[in-house]
């Protein structure tokens, strides 16, 4: 037995994907194999491959206790709209070209319908501390049964209303509020448009001033959540860049960047070379903008001053009580 798990009619976009899972039962275990149908009256089955259709095509089957296969097409087209058909046979002969086949290829099927994908106009305003997000969707566009607007995976509003047009009102500015939108038009099948609030980097230092002990490793952070996200990191100290002297083989610097984070590493702290302001730039298609950490860099000894002064202050103590002693007459002597 065969079967399609997958819904047996699915309506997908253009450049969309669609993924079909297939699984048979039988002993012994059957092989599955992909076909398909075109919607053109005089086209007729096919076998689909993996790699077909220009590397856009991929199958994936495996064969223990039973038989399961998936089929996934990327980036849909018109042409992909039609018949998938999934068979199964364990018969010795049934890939023979000449020799009929005992049982019968089990076959189960799923229509496949691939829908032009209208356009989306999106627009971002910014009006007295607000900001407007606005999508329009342009005809022929499906039956629209309502919108929602998303942030991540945040929900941020939804309604009913059958219009093309849909707005979001944010209070605040873009660098506070930068990032990727969505708009989503419920229909069949949904249809969502991005709407991008993008901005030059917002750099904050994880800490503005940072503590070391002179040979121990110092780190100074700094990040940033603006959209998009930062292309290049470079670290400054005095007017000079730290990465360039990684480049020059000093070894005492590590810079660890990645997305929105920096981390500067410097080995084996320095009071005298070491001591003072960093700069950490952050550039993106929008611009550049930096953040400043302080770095102080303590002797190895400094944490014994405080231990050393109570010391002297207990010595002083001491001394004190045993020269007044001395010093006290004898009548002055408890009996």
């Amino acid at each position: 037995a065969g079967f399609i798990k997958s819904p047996l009619s699915q309506k997908r976009l253009t450049q969309d994907s669609v993924e079909l899972h297939c699984e048979a039962i039988g002993n012994p275990i059957p092989e599955i194999q992909w076909w398909f149908e075109g919607n053109d009256p005089n086209e007729t089955y096919a076998q689909l491959w993996d790699g077909a259709r220009q590397d856009r095509v991929k199958i994936n089957a495996t064969y223990n206790l039973h038989s399961t296969s998936t089929i996934y097409i990327a980036n849909l087209t018109g042409d992909d709209s039609g018949m998938y058909e999934c068979r199964a046979s364990n018969d010795p002969d049934r890939n023979h070209l000449s020799k009929s086949p005992k049982v019968k290829w089990i076959r189960s099927q799923a229509n496949v319908f691939v829908i032009e994908r209208p356009d989306i106009k999106v627009q971002v305003t910014s009006l007295s501390g607000k900001l407007i997000l606005t999508c329009n969707m342009t005809a022929p566009h499906p039956t629209i049964d309502g919108h929602e607007w998303t942030h991540g995976d945040k929900v941020l509003q939804t309604d009913t209303e059958t219009s093309p047009f849909t707005s979001y009102t944010i209070e605040g500015k873009m660098e506070e509020h930068s990032g990727v939108y969505e708009c989503v038009y419920k229909s069949s099948p949904v249809i969502t448009g991005q709407v991008n609030v993008s901005v030059p980097p917002q750099v904050t230092a994880y800490k503005k001033s940072e503590h070391g002990n002179e040979g121990d490793t110092g780190v100074l952070t700094c990040k940033s959540s603006s959209f998009p996200p930062v292309s290049t990191w470079v670290w400054y100290k005095n007017g000079q860049a730290v990465s360039a002297a990684i480049i020059n083989g000093s070894g005492r610097y590590i810079v660890k960047s990645s997305g929105n984070k920096t981390e500067l590493r410097i080995l084996k702290l320095n009071i005298e070379e070491d001591t003072g302001d960093y700069h950490c730039n952050a550039t993106n298609s929008y611009g550049t903008r930096s953040a400043v950490v302080n770095l102080r860099v303590r002797s190895r000894l400094a944490a014994l001053w405080p231990f050393l002064g109570i010391v002297a202050e207990v010595l002083v103590l001491v001394t004190i009580i045993f020269i007044y002693e001395k010093r006290r007459k004898p009548d002055e002597v408890l009996d």
